[in-house]
């Protein structure tokens, strides 16, 4: 599915099984492929295996973080994931905080983001944003800044950060200018060495494979994801952060 971490998770533990959640759509026959994802870091996967004290992750961002198109708050992208990682994991408690706002710009989440960086302790970040910025439009070099200012947030209090890039959506208005703040999420993060999951390309690649049956991840606005939306993207992080050695079990499709 997403085909973007920029930096390499060579790792993976042993008797990995993540199963996957069920997923509901109403639209026709969705196919939910995992993507040859790279990886987060070299030790990630080990370390996360080991400890006893509960996983800490912060999703924050906008709509898509919080949620909206999905039925319910079990079916968000963040809850689904934690759902999978406490799977993955054996059972380690993971404890996962949706900050999504959605209809937020950067320079908003960022904000909030370092107010949660100083405030809390978290063993992984996955910063959502970019979409409201490139559907709006303003100036590319601000954007560029922005997302260089979270990563040294970040780094700062050594917090492992991984960004989600903006959704591909079939209404997209100048497609090459809002194109532009996807590669700029991406020079960012490449020249920080910050991975990137690129859920732009992903769900490209889901419309460019079955245009029709692609309305299945986008709610009924046509924007934000679905429930099988947001369960792909979760079982693609989940991968992605866990290792495939063994392959992580992953829906085929949903109906």
């Amino acid at each position: 599915m997403l085909a973007g971490f920029r930096t390499g998770l060579a790792c993976a533990f042993a008797m990995l099984a993540v199963s996957a959640l069920p997923l509901q759509a109403s639209a026709s026959e969705f196919i939910c492929k995992p993507s040859a994802l790279t990886r987060e870091s070299a030790d990630l996967a080990s370390a996360w295996s080991k400890g006893s004290t509960p996983l800490r992750i912060l999703a924050i961002g906008s709509s898509s973080t919080e949620g909206i198109g999905a039925s319910g708050k079990d079916k968000t992208y963040p809850a689904q994931l934690s759902a999978l990682l406490r799977a993955g994991l054996a059972g380690r408690s993971v404890e996962m905080v949706n900050a999504g706002i959605g209809g937020e710009t950067a320079p908003q989440t960022l904000s909030r983001l370092k107010t949660a960086l100083v405030e809390g302790r978290y063993d992984l970040v996955i910063w959502q944003v970019g979409t409201n910025d490139a559907v709006t439009g303003g100036d590319l070099g601000t954007f560029r800044q922005l997302v260089a200012d979270g990563i040294a947030a970040a780094k700062q209090v050594r917090t492992r950060l991984v960004i989600l890039d903006p959704q591909f959506y079939p209404g997209i208005k100048e497609t090459a200018r809002y194109r532009t703040y996807v590669d700029a999420i991406a020079e960012v993060a490449r020249a920080q060495a910050v991975p990137v999951l690129s859920r732009y390309q992903a769900m490209l690649g889901w419309y460019q494979r079955d245009a029709d049956g692609f309305m299945a991840a986008l709610a009924g606005d046509r924007f934000h994801m679905s429930d099988a939306g947001y369960g792909c993207l979760a079982q693609d992080i989940a991968r992605s952060l866990l290792g495939d050695k063994p392959a992580v079990t992953l829906a085929a499709s949903v109906r």
